[in-house]
């Protein structure tokens, strides 16, 4: 609906009399908000500051509308449109536009849920329009956006029209050819063909545009197109797991690639044996979204993966990634230093890149020079200085690092050190007066400091240079709206607990939660949360690490010191009711099941 603005502002007047909300981050997310033009209550529901049906409970005793949830109501379209003349009084688009949902009809009278109650303009003109009665009822855009793609199903009609119109068709490889003849088509023609512009009315160019605004709609982070004997399977990665979609027909595999390489700025649609890189963006309500493109020839073809670069997914403050507080205070005080180096480690998809940036926002001021070495410069932000790294062109991270020392640089970020010489440059620059952030490929942070020990930096010069290193992974968050409190029989028996890492002290009386599932999330999971453990690198450590200790040393050393480790942290998570137990074991390992042990020097 309009005036969205509105609704914001009302929204904000009852959560600061209800103080549910602290001030200064309540007036942050109105500000966004209102920037966006989007509903201040996505930004609180997602904050989990309040859960969506307590939400609207406040909402409806301020405006006198009744509430309702559209998960526990089913919405029968087609009787709707039976019982006027065979047509929907809002189709999809209406709908979409106004935030509206039709959910009964009876004579002259027309039931629908509404997420601004406030708008009583947009109301009247929806009146005259549809020439219907109206009886608002109360919900959130977010529950009534997931409605409409549930019971409208307008892209999934619009998939099944394309695979009809396919016919017998067996290549379509001569149109994409034809296509790209020109070798003219830049960022903005690629903008446009998703859009639905020129070049649209292809079978292939619609299926792409499907497969990605499919992807952007479910907030997916990586969408594989997987080629076997008699199928092409496609999968989206969606908050860290691979979950599998509607599969694409054998004889569209080639057309597919060849579309997805025109997209891409440096992909060779004639080359199919060899592995290629490339990306390209597109504009999506008014943002600009980045795909970074990888093929990999496999037996039956090539195998397409699209990581989804969201830049408005990117946290804007270190606070904003709910570390623990322990963590938060770590992290500072390292990127607060004059000279040194702090690292991130994990598995790629554990948001270290999301922190580095957060870090590097933290540190940038107009006196400092904060530069970064990446491959590639996975979001641009205004007043760094990145360079995007060209080892065919003999630009490496060692030789961007080199001509970088002669910059004059107060802060350095690598985008990650990979060999010998990498790290032996990044060590030299953290020991002479430049702070340096970077991450690294490892299972955890003890394992850290032995792996660069290993890459041939002498333990000296690691216990020097080495401020803090955080190892990091991304859990599913529970859905607030379908979680449940474990049953007493549910819960796993003490002498578990105890071997998952809790304390007997905790388990006295203790509260967890599992997954159920409902429209409104991915079997009972929505949104995720940082597991992470971080080892600041005190006196006490650096003696083990300069006599050569273990990484056993190292992390009992550090949790004598405070340190909570990747699984403790988890386990916190649970019995806050963020997560399931089971989310934690299958990020995490035990004490006794370390896959470090025995490693050091």
């Amino acid at each position: 609906m309009a005036n969205v603005a509105g609704y914001n502002r009302k929204l904000q007047n009852i959560l600061a009399q209800q103080e549910l909300v602290p001030a200064d981050q309540l007036d942050e997310m109105y500000n966004n908000a209102n920037r966006e033009g989007g509903y201040l209550a996505n930004k609180i529901i997602e904050g989990d500051y309040i859960d969506e049906i307590s939400l609207i409970g406040l909402v409806s005793e301020d405006c006198g509308i009744p509430p309702i949830d559209l998960e526990k109501i089913n919405v029968d379209l087609d009787g709707i449109a039976d019982m006027n003349k065979g047509e929907l009084p809002l189709d999809e688009d209406d709908a979409k536009k106004f935030t509206m949902l039709p959910l009964a009809i009876l004579g002259n009278n027309l039931t629908v849920a509404v997420a601004n109650p406030y708008d009583v303009v947009t109301l009247d003109d929806m009146k005259l329009a549809i020439q219907k009665d109206i009886y608002p009822v109360l919900s959130t855009e977010r529950a009534i956006n997931n409605a409409i793609e549930k019971h409208y199903n307008k892209k999934d009609q619009e998939l099944a029209a394309v695979m009809d119109n396919l016919g017998e068709m067996d290549e379509l490889d001569d149109v994409m050819l034809s296509e790209k003849s020109d070798g003219e088509e830049g960022e903005e023609g690629d903008a446009d063909l998703l859009a639905g512009g020129a070049g649209g009315e292809s079978p292939a160019v619609k299926l792409v545009n499907m497969l990605i605004l499919g992807a952007l709609k479910d907030k997916a982070s990586d969408i594989h197109i997987e080629p076997f004997e008699k199928r092409v399977r496609v999968r989206y990665r969606i908050d860290g797991v691979l979950q599998e979609k509607n599969p694409i027909p054998k004889r569209l595999q080639g057309a597919l690639c060849s579309r997805i390489k025109i997209m891409t700025d440096t992909m060779n649609i004639a080359e199919r044996g060899k592995p290629q890189d490339g990306r390209f963006q597109v504009k999506v309500g008014g943002s600009a979204i980045d795909f970074r493109v990888n093929s990999l020839p496999l037996v039956h073809g090539e195998k397409i993966c699209m990581r989804i670069l969201d830049k408005s997914n990117l946290a804007g403050s270190l606070e904003s990634l709910c570390f623990e507080p322990g963590v938060l205070d770590i992290v500072r005080r390292s990127i607060a230093a004059p000279y040194g180096m702090f690292l991130v480690t994990g598995p790629t998809g554990s948001g270290k890149s999301t922190t580095l940036y957060s870090a590097l926002q933290a540190v940038m001021t107009i006196e400092d020079n904060v530069n970064t070495v990446e491959d590639p410069v996975e979001f641009e932000i205004d007043g760094l200085n990145q360079c995007h790294v060209n080892p065919k062109r003999g630009l490496t991270f060692a030789s961007a690092l080199r001509a970088l020392l002669r910059q004059d640089p107060d802060t350095i970020m690598i985008g990650e050190i990979r060999d010998k010489e990498t790290i032996e440059i990044a060590v030299k620059a953290a020991l002479t007066g430049h702070l340096v952030l970077s991450t690294l490929h490892t299972n955890d942070a003890p394992s850290t400091i032995n792996r660069i020990v290993d890459m041939g930096v002498e333990p000296l010069m690691v216990a020097s240079a080495v401020l803090a290193v955080s190892a990091q992974r991304l859990g599913r968050r529970l859905c607030n709206g379908c979680k449940v409190k474990m049953e007493p029989d549910e819960i796993p028996k003490p002498e578990e607990l105890i071997s998952y890492g809790y304390t007997e002290e905790e388990i006295e009386g203790i509260e967890l939660y599992k997954p159920v599932g409902c429209s409104l999330c991915n079997g009972g999971y929505k949104g995720r949360f940082a597991m992470v453990e971080c080892l600041e690198m005190t006196n006490e450590l650096k003696r083990i690490v300069i006599k050569g200790g273990s990484n056993i040393e190292l992390r009992n050393c550090g949790v004598e010191n405070g340190m909570v480790t990747l699984r403790r942290a988890g386990l916190m998570n649970a019995m806050r009711g963020i997560t399931s137990v089971e989310e934690v074991l299958r990020l995490s390992v035990g004490e006794e099941e370390d896959p470090n042990e025995g490693g050091g020097h």
